[in-house]
């Protein structure tokens, strides 16, 4: 939305009370992330200047459409998730009289459509897909942003070209369901297509890490594809939401636990130093504590690098806010802080395993003498850090011997001529 905007051009403000324009991209997905996104939408209404409109667009418009400007006095328009290349439109709709750039047809664009990217940082991320085909029934994903949609192969790549020609160092490659990418254009195995493309490609980014793999999606061709360039990060995110086939069952997703214990047992021979990250949902529907013992003891044989617990959410519409045995909010919130408790003590051991290696850092800050950035091993903003003694520019990647374990955290010291 930005770049069309800025094509358009509109100007960005670097404060709301310089903006005509305020724009709130929100998130529907959970209970929390909806009212973290009515409660800036407010924010900025009540702060809301003669002249000024205020449009909601992503996901929470998407799914509560007209409804929002009525819950939030001050909103002067909504846009969809589908709807984001029409951003332009909408405003000179609102404020006729701020831009007199033509308006690009609505049917030149889509969810799916390559717009030029402008590098904001060391890391990009590049959506490949958007949209879920999944039925898992606990999400409401499908409902706001319907079935999964792929990206041509070359317009991925050509995002991927403008950023790192601007400087760009690492690329993220996400979707709902980066492994099923393709999938709805016909093709099963697809991803590998695309990643080798990414690097054959004249301007290649330092990593190439991705995101949101559904297990059963991954297929022998991607595992060697990962272990075989090193820009591929040796990471990689599983999205599992729990560990008993009978919980599985009523999630609508594959309860093959002994396949999923296969892959990760592939992954790590394929790629002994990988990084590996997943999500587990507790207190889902039904879930006993046979069931969320057996979580427990999954988290404990696999030994996951990096493990996200989520409370279960009942979302107004999917099949699960209609199944019986509601789990109580107090046993829910008890079990997430047992396997977070559990996963601490995990997480401390792979990290102490990291001391005495030497590892690439990527550098995102500093402060009193400190610089702040991440290894292969994690993905921004959800994952840790590694701080490194010293001073060091952003985008710069330090190698940099580790000395100390965190629980989620490393710290080190950079090596000699350490830095390029």
């Amino acid at each position: 939305m930005r770049v069309l905007l800025m094509q358009a051009g509109w100007g960005e403000a670097q404060r709301p009370e310089r903006a005509n324009a305020l724009i709130v991209n929100t998130c529907g997905f959970i209970d929390t992330a909806r009212e973290e996104s009515l409660a800036a939408l407010r924010d900025l209404a009540n702060r809301k200047q003669a002249g000024q409109v205020l449009l909601a667009a992503g996901c929470l418009s998407q799914r509560q459409g007209e409804e929002l400007k009525h819950s939030v006095a001050g909103v002067d328009g909504i846009l969809g998730t589908r709807e984001w290349a029409d951003v332009v439109a909408r405003l000179e709709q609102l404020l006729p009289t701020k831009s007199n750039a033509s308006v690009r047809p609505q049917d030149e664009l889509s969810v799916v459509t390559s717009v030029p990217r402008l590098s904001q940082g060391a890391s990009a991320y590049v959506k490949i897909a958007d949209g879920c085909s999944a039925p898992c029934a606990f999400c409401a994903i499908p409902l706001i942003k319907g079935p999964q949609r792929s990206k041509m192969p070359a317009a991925v790549i050509a995002e991927v070209q403008q950023l790192v020609a601007q400087g760009t160092r690492e690329i993220i490659l996400i979707a709902q369901d980066t492994s099923a990418y393709g999938r709805d254009l016909g093709r099963h195995d697809a991803l590998p297509d695309l990643l080798q493309g990414v690097l054959q490609s004249q301007a290649r980014p330092a990593w190439l890490r991705l995101m949101y793999a559904y297990p059963q999606h991954i297929t022998p061709r991607l595992v060697h594809c990962m272990a075989a360039h090193a820009e591929v990060c040796h990471y990689l995110d599983l999205p599992l939401q729990h560990a008993h086939p009978d919980t599985l069952r009523r999630m609508q997703r594959s309860p093959d636990m002994v396949g999923v214990r296969r892959l990760i047992e592939d992954l790590r021979r394929a790629m002994p130093d990988i990084a590996l990250r997943t999500a587990f949902i507790v207190g889902y529907p039904g879930e006993t504590e046979q069931e969320f013992a057996a979580l427990l003891d999954f988290m404990a044989e696999m030994q996951f690098d990096k493990v996200g617990i989520f409370i279960y959410s009942c979302e107004e519409g999917t099949a699960a806010a209609r199944l019986p045995a509601q789990v109580p909010r107090a046993l829910a919130e008890e079990r997430y802080a047992r396997a977070m408790e559990l996963q601490r003590d995990i997480s401390l051991a792979r990290n102490q395993s990291q001391v005495g290696r030497v590892l690439e850092v990527l550098i995102e800050g500093s402060a009193r003498g400190v610089s702040v950035g991440r290894s292969y091993r994690d993905a921004p903003e959800i994952d840790g850090y590694v701080f490194v003694a010293g001073r060091w520019e952003p985008g710069q990647m330090v190698l940099t011997s580790i000395e100390r374990a965190l629980d989620y955290d490393l710290q080190g010291r950079a090596v000699p001529d350490a830095a390029h």
